[in-house]
């Protein structure tokens, strides 16, 4: 069994598909609209398959952005390398992303980092 998608509703869905395809290589579908409900919605694909659903309407809700709260907290990419790591990480952080913490290695033996990515999400990097 494998995980066919995740999901992550946003504000800016344009601006939510630019940062993924910049900064993470996501190859983008074209976009879905249901004109009855508002929805609007993209898949982008990722090397080695992956995909996430970025998706926006109208009536969606804000979450309060906590990052000790039960539910999904972030999304992991595996860039292959600690240099890539590294590279990724400074290259958000000069492009004014805030970095949450790393790159380290932690306790349990991940070489990461956190950044806060667009719209207040996490997107953890490791090698």
């Amino acid at each position: 069994m494998t995980i066919e998608h995740i999901a992550l509703y946003v504000r800016d869905l344009e601006g939510a598909r630019a940062f993924f395809e910049r900064y993470l290589g996501g190859v983008s579908n074209q976009l879905y609209h249901n004109p009855g409900t508002g929805f609007r919605s993209y898949f982008l694909t990722f090397d080695g398959g992956a995909r996430l659903e970025l998706m926006s309407r109208p009536d969606a809700v804000d979450q309060p952005p906590d990052p000790v709260r039960t539910g999904y907290i972030h999304t992991a990419f595996r860039l292959g390398s600690a240099e890539k790591v590294d590279e990724l990480t400074a290259r958000l952080k000069a492009d004014g992303f805030e970095v949450a913490s790393g790159p380290r290695t932690t306790g349990d033996g991940y070489y990461e980092s956190c950044v806060v990515g667009f719209e207040g999400n996490l997107i953890e990097l490791t090698v």
